[in-house]
């Protein structure tokens, strides 16, 4: 008895005691995704190992990290963006989470959920959703929104990845046929309008067409004809619906000369090659964040990536959210262990200076508090272009910071 209460006191003197009340994490999204599944795996792993290496330091006692989450379900388009911002608000008041990562799915319930989040005045680092509207009401109201941040990518930056990817291959090889096929939805629409006004137009291009399809659609066998007749070097495809696997699959089985490339949201994972029976060997497609695929140059991609697989014996499969989600329990562990705080303005001013070499690349804030994106992950966060071979691997071919091989053009027609 003498000797277990030695060892009672002992521990609490370390401040390892099981008993100490844990500093909650909130992992709010859409949990039925494939984003938000692995997002949430990815805070757990993040947690478990900040909990082996002692917790966080709250002043001078070392506390351990908990996960609590909420199903926001805000993917589902049934779903009114006030029950899930309502989802949220009471989820919040009925945890005891000092911070919320992942955050609400659809951009049009994070805008309402900045308003619940700062008014109690909590750290939420959001990682799926896209808007940068987020940025511009922080930068309206930075005080009022002083505690939201975001490490995912944002449709910005995705317009600015694909328009690199556009240049490189004019660069290489002398496109400027473009064909567009995408989603008809607003972050889609918005991508493309983007591309046209900011590199398209301006540099040059031939538009041969822009064709947007429904959510449901799963033919897009009239708008490939379409490509081909006019000669289209690339398809740029933008698409996050789950029958957009389809395209590559009718792609492939024309045999088009035409490069496809862009975002098929299918695509991204590596069960991919085998849910389409192998059809997909050429595509290119954008993986949002690097660490959601590993990278031979950045050793924190691969540490993340492997880490995931050995602790859910399978390997990522969403290319937005995981990464993003991983770095941001660790983002704010190290807010709050240089603070030694709980309090949210002081994790926030933490985070607004944060510095952090990651699975991502260099994670810092900007004045919206959106990560920085780039194409060097010595100065920035990186997303790359993947392409599938014919061996079933997903291969980095952009940016040249982290390519593994040269882009495999389609064959030439016979003619």
């Amino acid at each position: 008895m003498g000797s277990g209460l030695l060892f009672l006191l002992m521990m609490a003197i370390s401040g390892h005691v099981y008993g100490e009340v844990p500093v909650v994490i909130g992992v709010a999204t859409s949990l039925t995704t494939l984003e938000g599944r692995d997002s949430l795996l990815a805070a757990r792993l993040a947690v478990e190992e900040i909990n082996q290496g002692g917790g966080v330091a709250v002043g001078k006692r070392r506390v351990r990290l908990k996960i609590e989450a909420v199903d926001l379900k805000d993917a589902q388009a049934d779903v009114k963006v006030q029950d899930a911002v309502a989802r949220l608000e009471s989820f919040l008041a009925t945890s005891r989470a000092t911070a919320v990562v992942a955050g609400p799915f659809r951009s049009e319930v994070l805008l309402p959920a900045m308003d619940v989040i700062a008014r109690r005045q909590i750290p939420m680092i959001s990682t799926i959703a896209m808007t940068p509207a987020m940025e511009s009401k922080i930068m309206r109201q930075p005080d009022t929104y002083r505690t939201i941040f975001r490490t995912g990518l944002n449709t910005r930056y995705l317009a600015d990845g694909l328009i690199a990817a556009m240049r490189f291959l004019n660069q290489q090889y002398g496109f400027r046929r473009v064909f567009i096929i995408s989603q008809d939805a607003a972050w889609a629409r918005s991508t493309v309008s983007l591309m046209l006004k900011l590199y398209f137009k301006p540099t040059g291009w031939q538009i041969l067409a822009t064709r947007h399809y429904p959510y449901e659609t799963d033919d897009f066998s009239a708008a490939l004809a379409e490509a081909a007749c006019q000669d289209a070097q690339v398809i740029l495809s933008i698409f996050d619906t789950p029958h957009s696997g389809q395209l590559v699959v009718q792609w492939k089985a024309r045999q088009s000369p035409g490069l496809l490339c862009g975002f098929i949201s299918p695509m991204m994972g590596p069960g991919a090659w085998k849910r389409f029976n192998g059809r997909i060997g050429g595509v290119l497609n954008m993986i949002f964040e690097l660490g959601n695929i590993p990278s031979q140059t950045v050793a924190p991609a691969s540490r993340f990536y492997e880490a995931f697989n050995t602790r859910y014996h399978r390997e990522i499969e969403a290319g937005h959210g995981p990464a993003p989600t991983y770095e941001s329990i660790y983002l704010l562990a190290q807010a709050i262990t240089a603070t030694g705080s709980l309090d949210a303005k002081r994790i926030a001013a933490a985070l607004e200076g944060a510095d952090r070499m990651g699975a991502m690349g260099r994670l810092r804030f900007n004045i919206g508090h959106q990560v920085i994106f780039g194409t060097d992950p010595e100065e920035a966060a990186v997303a790359c272009l993947i392409q599938w071979n014919e061996r079933g691997q997903r291969v980095i071919v952009y940016p040249p910071s982290l390519a593994e091989s040269e882009i495999l053009l389609p064959p030439s027609p016979v003619p």
